[in-house]
């Protein structure tokens, strides 16, 4: 919808928030920091600025009532966070189709500074054989937008690092609940990645 842009543009010169970078038109969308309820709607209005209609990962508990059909509308997709697998198939071979996918993940999973960032979004990439593309909101500067985006090696460690490097000066809408960039993967024992077995 022509619309959406307009409003998106609108509300980010009133607001006084700078948008840099291209939104992707095919990938796994990183959102982060994710500190606040408002991250959802600065994310919604990058991908509006850029033409896009992502799909956003939300946890299925906020889809009741009048909340739910807008959620729906914007791109929303309720996730059932003790029955995930047959949602990801799913969301996999929609990614796999060869149409624009832009899926959108906060991979913090939760508003609270913790010790971990969520795994899916790494998983979801690497079997999808997809980008990820590196969101963020930046309180501090009022700044947002997409930076590069990562081809996932199965590395974890090599790859997070870089992600890490990226989103070292982002803080978020409220920095004290910053979650560093980092996968449970990490502190296990790592075979090297083989080349010529990708994932299935």
């Amino acid at each position: 919808m022509i619309i959406r842009p307009a409003i998106a543009r609108a509300l980010l010169r009133v607001t006084r928030w700078k948008v840099v970078g291209e939104v992707p038109a095919v990938g796994v969308a990183v959102g982060a920091p994710h500190t606040s309820y408002w991250d959802w709607v600065t994310m919604l209005m990058i991908m509006w600025r850029g033409g896009r209609k992502p799909r956003v990962l939300i946890k299925k508990e906020l889809f009741h009532g009048p909340l739910g059909w807008l959620l729906t509308v914007t791109g929303g997709v309720p996730v059932d966070r003790e029955q995930p697998s047959a949602l990801i198939r799913v969301l996999m071979k929609q990614a796999k189709s060869g149409e624009d996918f832009l899926l959108v993940i906060a991979a913090e999973g939760t508003r609270s500074k913790g010790e971990y960032w969520k795994p899916g979004f790494y998983r979801i990439a690497r079997a999808a054989r997809m980008p990820i593309a590196l969101g963020f909101v930046d309180g501090p500067t009022r700044t947002m937008g997409f930076g590069p985006s990562l081809v996932p090696t199965g590395d974890v460690r090599a790859d997070m690092d870089v992600i890490r490097a990226f989103y070292a000066d982002k803080h978020g809408v409220h920095p004290d609940r910053r979650t560093e960039p980092r996968l449970p993967e990490e502190d296990k024992p790592q075979r090297p990645a083989d080349p010529t077995h990708p994932p299935r």
